[in-house]
């Protein structure tokens, strides 16, 4: 819910006369503390334990969801999204562990994987409709007070983590980050590492950037644009459970490059629509969240077959290094996206999602040839 409220608060803080370009590289204060905390999240998961290490990390962000509504300056956003995005590696970095360390069959995991980040979806949808409502009523001014929901769900997996037991992993004999990183350089991981990049590329250029579109090009109310985001995720939600119910079923590799295949369909379909029929045809409106249904399985089948592959006691080393290609394809992104606001160049923004799409599409070929020769 916190990582990705980034739409909601664009589109609030545009209003304040924020430019794009500072809200752009708003997004890297959320994303490189994530990329530069993960390497060193390893050794305090491992020194804490998973379960402490996840308290920890939802304490902080209680705490600070707390102070939001009643901080009225910019600069406390940047602050607020790096303490965030820290605490969100380390979550991240503890739920791949426990995953990985309960199952090895590698569709099981696709399974888990998928049905886990079904659930991230949910928070997604929560935080973009239950804001929604605030942002398009008459107490529109007290937005930032929805934060307080957060605060009180963050304190209720706190109480629910205390009541549960988890399996913890072996951690790491003491030898040095940075020698057991040397280990994962090999041309599959590499290729693999561009893939998270470019998925997390396209992913986030909907996810914040969509509510902004349809307001400032699409020419849609605050409400209906935050409910673009809303319905993304709910196709997303569906896309992911749809996957780990059938994903037994088919190759990984198969099925992630007809879900490629879908998503291309598509973006031809909507940049056709743009430049034949009208520019801000409202039927752009409904095919965009579509898209989610093929986008969303793409994160959690990639990762879950490189993971099902990786040895227990590397896993939180590993998911590290997806955690930090993930922010910087979140990160660099929002910039790109950033500068296509500023300089009013929001015709292009289909066209320059697709490309990236093409280009995603050409790295994965690649990466699956490769993971298939060795």
């Amino acid at each position: 819910m916190v990582l990705n409220c980034m739409g909601l608060i664009i589109l609030q803080l545009a209003e304040e006369k924020i430019t794009y370009g500072e809200l752009g590289f708003l997004e890297s204060f959320k994303d490189l503390p994530i990329a530069f905390i993960s390497l060193f999240a390893v050794s305090f998961i491992n020194k804490t334990g998973t379960k402490k290490a996840l308290i920890s990390a939802l304490v902080i962000v209680g705490f600070c969801s707390c102070l939001l509504p009643f901080i009225e300056v910019f600069w406390f956003f940047k602050l607020w999204f790096a303490i965030i995005g820290a605490c969100f590696a380390i979550g991240k970095i503890c739920v791949f562990g426990i995953i990985r360390n309960n199952i090895s069959d590698e569709k099981s995991l696709a399974k888990t994987m998928n049905s886990v980040e079904a659930s991230f979806m949910i928070g997604i949808f929560v935080v973009n409709t239950c804001f929604g409502w605030v942002v398009s009523s008459e107490y529109s001014e007290y937005w930032k007070f929805c934060f307080l929901l957060i605060a009180f769900l963050s304190a209720l997996t706190i109480f629910l983590l205390s009541k549960i037991k988890i399996s913890e992993a072996k951690p790491l004999e003491n030898k040095s980050i940075f020698t057991e990183l040397s280990g994962f350089v090999t041309p599959s991981i590499i290729l693999f590492l561009g893939v998270i990049f470019f998925i997390v590329f396209v992913e986030q250029g909907f996810n914040s950037w969509l509510p902004s579109f349809y307001k400032n090009h699409l020419k849609v109310n605050s409400f209906f644009a935050l409910q673009a985001t809303s319905f993304l995720a709910v196709f997303s939600y569906a896309g992911r459970t749809i996957t780990a119910n059938i994903i037994r079923r088919f190759s990984l590799p198969g099925y992630y490059l007809s879900c490629m295949a879908f998503i291309i369909s598509l973006l031809t379909v909507i940049v056709g629509v743009q430049y034949f029929d009208s520019a801000d045809s409202k039927i752009i409106l409904f095919l965009f969240p579509v898209i989610g249904l093929f986008l969303s399985p793409l994160y959690p089948v990639i990762n879950s077959k490189m993971i099902a592959q990786m040895d227990k006691e590397k896993v939180n080393l590993f998911t590290s290094l997806i955690v930090i290609f993930s922010s910087l394809g979140s990160s660099v992104s929002s910039i790109i996206i950033a500068v296509l606001f500023e300089k009013q160049l929001l015709n292009f923004y289909p066209l320059y999602i697709l490309s990236f799409v093409i280009l995603l599409f050409v790295t994965s070929l690649v990466f699956f040839n490769v993971s298939k020769r060795k």
